[in-house]
């Protein structure tokens, strides 16, 4: 027999009072977490194959709140490229609760909601994992469109991104991302600066600070940005993770 558990709510039911509160139905299936599941997954979570921490330690602990994959599709051939996990102080969900009650599937396509969550004052980590193996340089051209074009539409890119944006290319240039090499984007919760690092096997481990508080805008952009996020999976899971926090 499978054990629920659910905090901080009370379920209508003719064992309950009618004067208590009904949870909404996402709230409450996402509340119905098998409790052998969660001791299963409190160590790991598989991301593609990848295992992911549910929680890591920074300055403070930070949980896994949302993961997913970037990837394209060739001729009905799915390529991925990366594994991607997002990890966010719990009290994120302070900043958030003004959409406490709506369900993923809304939050997904709410960039409004997307925009608070890369605004709040908490610490954020990323961590990227390569799935196939490309040239540093490669990703960092990636890096470099998706930063600049976003800079571009708000008018914000002047002489400083420019420079700033270039030194981070730089950083990526003559890497090699071998499989299951790891790429941390750290950002810490009252300073707009973010610190890159990259980890290979058999080379030793390089960082880089950004500086400008619009490149690290754009960086957070790219991949929590909501409906241009680069990983639509893993806007899809972080929007279901934070709901199901938001329902506690």
């Amino acid at each position: 027999m499978l054990w629920y558990k659910c905090t901080n709510h009370s379920f209508n039911s003719p064992l309950h009072s009618k004067t208590q509160q009904a949870l909404p139905l996402h709230c409450f299936l996402a509340c119905l977490q098998p409790l052998a599941d969660i001791a299963m997954t409190s160590e790991m979570v598989m991301v593609d194959e990848i295992p992911f921490p549910s929680q890591i330690t920074t300055t403070k602990p930070l949980s896994l709140f949302g993961h997913g994959i970037t990837d394209i599709e060739i001729h009905f051939l799915q390529i991925k490229f990366t594994a991607i996990g997002v990890y966010l102080e719990p009290e994120v969900v302070k900043h958030l609760q003004q959409w406490k009650g709506k369900p993923g599937n809304v939050l997904a396509e709410d960039d409004d909601f997307f925009e608070a969550l890369i605004n709040a004052q908490v610490e954020k980590f990323l961590r990227v994992v390569v799935i196939k193996e490309i040239k540093g340089s490669q990703y960092g051209v990636q890096l470099e469109r998706a930063v600049r074009d976003r800079l571009a539409a708000d008018d914000k890119y002047e002489e400083e991104e420019e420079e700033a944006l270039e030194k981070v290319v730089e950083f990526f240039q003559y890497k090699y991302f071998k499989k299951d090499s790891i790429i941390t984007y750290h950002f810490p919760a009252n300073s707009a600066t973010a610190e890159i690092a990259f980890k290979t096997e058999g080379k030793e481990d390089a960082k880089i600070k950004v500086e400008n508080a619009n490149v690290v805008e754009m960086i957070k952009k790219w991949y929590m940005g909501g409906t241009r996020g680069v990983s639509a999976t893993t806007i899809s899971s972080l929007a279901n993770g934070l709901s199901a926090e938001l329902c506690k």
